[in-house]
């Protein structure tokens, strides 16, 4: 055999070699049969996590995984308190993947790490159900898509509003046409956060694997800024409060606008203002999404002082609009003149100082939706295999998680910027386009071909 011949066969045995193997018997589970799931990341949210899970029958949280091993103790004496049994530990997500016993990867580490791990899991056989924002930048996105289906496996985006009764009956409402035509959907979110002031480099705790932490980022000094939360406050790690806060209301304004697409044009402009400290990373945000059909989804987050929002999602339709703030409502309007008309002359002045009566909408029968929580639905999946029945499948995650990362190139860039939705890239515009993707830490690294 010619040596190149010879080198080309045995990189591809060896590739070959390397490729997981898928897991037989799983076209369906039995309800009866339990699923062991491990829960990645829970100093915050995944403390949620696994308390979904270990309240659940027939679902054994059988390991939690975290970077940081002083988190062990207390997670490992809650899930015993509530399931009656103790979960094993691990601090590194690719020894965990090397067991046969573990079912389903629960991910809510910092976004830096969810594609990684999704594709990691994905390759390994195993279902995954990952935190919002599912990536870091598009062309994650796109390549955690690209896992579920090659290796069949179920995932959940965690973007869990779409599993709320009234969500559901009010998306319902709108994608039937009940309200006439949506055309613009609006976001507001007023979250104050505090100054993250600025701390000096310190050595690193005991039991903190501070690289893998990091992982596929940039090696930087440990501070107590950069650790458990303060990740959020930096480029480096975030996604801004837009892709962590924001996404959950824009996933509801794409999903009620039935926008199953990518839009056309994005503009975000805002900044950092009032404190003054370390973090890099903008603390309000103004953005606005257009679409081929020109109807248009904005967004307003800030992240300071302000009156609280009495609503956070808003639909403006052909007939009315519908709100969200502590539930959902439907406003139906009618418009009627302030005077009467006396003369032809006067019509313009009575058009243009119409005054509008808004009264109740369609109803939104929350009652026909049958109660699900986000993660039932995922363990659901996994028995059934049917992606379909996904409340939000990766591919929905990564729809709404790409209007977070447009919304911050643009910022970034300091432009409007016009998208193609289906190249999934900025058009002739180099600097942009560069945000797409970023600078991966060996041996971190996003593979090319999943």
């Amino acid at each position: 055999m010619p040596s190149t011949s010879r080198r080309t066969f045995l990189r591809k045995a060896a590739l070959a070699a390397s490729a997981p193997a898928i897991r037989a018997g799983w076209a369906q589970r039995s309800p009866n049969d339990t699923i062991n799931v491990a829960v990645v990341g829970f100093h915050g949210r995944g403390k949620d996590h696994y308390r979904a899970f270990a309240k659940m029958p027939n679902v054994r949280v059988a390991a939690l995984c975290d970077a940081d091993e002083r988190l062990f103790p207390a997670a490992v004496a809650e899930v015993e308190k509530i399931a009656g049994y103790r979960p094993t530990t691990e601090f590194d997500i690719r020894r965990l993947l090397e067991r046969k016993d573990i079912d389903a990867v629960s991910i809510a580490t910092p976004d830096y790490w969810h594609a990684l791990m999704t594709i990691w899991a994905c390759q390994a056989g195993t279902d995954v159900y990952v935190e919002k924002p599912v990536s870091f930048t598009i062309v994650e996105g796109r390549r955690m898509v690209e896992a579920a289906r090659k290796y069949k496996r179920i995932v959940q985006a965690g973007l869990d509003l779409r599993s709320e009764s009234q969500a559901r009956a009010a998306m319902r409402v709108l994608r039937e046409g009940k309200l006439g035509e949506v055309y613009r959907g609006k976001v507001i979110i007023t979250k104050p956060r505090a100054s993250i002031g600025r701390m000096r480099e310190a050595s690193i705790p005991e039991g903190v694997h501070w690289d893998l932490f990091l992982g596929p980022t940039r090696y930087l000094p440990y501070t107590p800024n950069r650790l458990h939360y303060g990740w959020h406050f930096f480029w480096e790690t975030s996604t801004t409060d837009v892709g962590n806060t924001g996404v959950h209301h824009l996933d509801v304004a794409r999903w009620g606008m039935s926008k199953n697409v990518h839009p056309v044009k994005v503009h975000c402009t805002g900044g950092y203002y009032v404190w003054d400290s370390e973090q890099d990373t903008p603390n309000f945000q103004v953005a606005s999404f257009e679409y081929a059909d020109r109807s248009i989804i904005d967004l307003e987050l800030s992240n300071l002082y302000a009156p609280p929002s009495p609503v956070f999602n808003l639909f403006y339709t052909s007939q009315g609009y519908m709100s969200c703030g502590q539930e959902w409502k439907t406003f139906k309007g009618v418009f009627e003149p302030r005077g009467p008309e006396s003369s032809p002359t006067e019509h313009a002045t009575v058009a243009g100082a119409p005054r509008a009566t808004y009264l109740p909408g369609p109803s939104i029968d929350a009652a026909s939706e049958k109660p699900t929580s986000h993660f039932e639905n995922f363990i659901s999946c996994v028995r059934s295999r049917r992606v379909e029945d996904l409340y939000c499948d990766i591919l929905e995650g990564h729809m709404s998680t790409t209007l977070g990362h447009l919304a911050n190139i643009s910022y970034r860039t300091g432009r409007k910027l016009t998208f193609d939705p289906d190249k999934e890239q900025f058009v002739a515009d180099q600097e942009a386009n560069r945000y797409l993707t970023r600078e991966y830490r060996k041996p971190y690294i996003l593979p090319d071909k999943v």
